[in-house]
């Protein structure tokens, strides 16, 4: 019997390899790597999600890159890797989300909407003629007065975080946030927080056309996506921040040069 080459072998439908690999999940998991940087932060009275949508041209409407998503009244995801893939999911998400609505007269739990896609995600992995999904979400929201962030690995894997980071610039933020984050934060210093890591990872290159953030608030018990008009003040503040302590350091740099 002739053996299927190596090359043929990863690229097939995903089967383990002879050492117990799964190839093409990998390769999924690179298409999140190379997306851009998907932020959530879990805070005292709510959860935010940020996104860089790194508008590839000045002739592209920031408005039509779509990387953070409503699921229900009182769920959010924001994406990073392969968007159409996402939006797949979204829908997936939402109808789910309805189904529960509709069986149990009650909205659905977060973790329980993140469980489903994941289940839904995995059994792309182990199906012929099917391919991973080459994104993951960060899923946040608010229930029974809990605030939930759980990212879902292309794998379907499911992880609980209190604040975490997908795509390319996932190291740099999740370095951040181990020195920054504090789990008394507020909701508002979360958003800056975001911002901050985002100012780091695209090396000051944000505004309102770049990024996108969503909330959900423990209070009102809903998530919705900000408008550039409630955005603004907050990557004001991030730049002027900044921008503050480079002139510090400058500052300081020119001072150890004069001693």
């Amino acid at each position: 019997m002739q053996m299927m080459p190596q090359m043929g072998y990863d690229r097939a439908i995903t089967v383990f390899s002879p050492d117990g690999r799964l190839f093409q999940v990998e390769y999924a998991r690179e298409a999140v790597k190379r997306g851009t940087t998907a932020v959530g932060i879990k805070a005292r009275d709510g959860v935010v999600l940020l996104v860089d949508k790194r508008l590839t041209s000045r002739l592209l409407e920031g408005g039509s890159v779509e990387k953070i998503f409503r699921i229900d009244d009182h769920i959010g995801a924001a994406t990073s890797g392969l968007v159409a893939d996402a939006r797949v999911l979204v829908d997936k998400g939402r109808v789910e989300a309805q189904i529960n609505k509709i069986v149990y007269d009650e909205a659905i739990d977060v973790q329980t909407l993140a469980r489903k896609i994941c289940d839904f995600k995995q059994a792309y992995t182990q199906i012929g003629g099917l391919r991973p999904f080459g994104t993951a979400l960060l899923i946040g929201g608010v229930y029974n007065g809990g605030n939930y962030l759980l990212e879902t690995d292309p794998s379907g894997a499911l992880l609980e975080y209190k604040a975490t980071a997908i795509g390319s610039g996932r190291t740099i933020v999740t370095e951040m946030f181990e020195e920054k984050y504090d789990e008394d934060i507020s909701l508002e210093d979360a958003i800056l927080l975001g911002l901050e890591a985002l100012y780091k990872v695209t090396e000051g290159k944000i505004d309102v056309t770049t990024v996108d953030a969503g909330l959900a608030k423990s209070e009102k018990k809903e998530f919705r996506i900000l408008s550039a008009d409630e955005l603004e003040p907050y990557i004001k503040e991030v730049i002027k921040r900044n921008e503050k302590a480079a002139k510090e350091e400058s500052k300081e740099e020119k001072a150890e040069k004069e001693k």
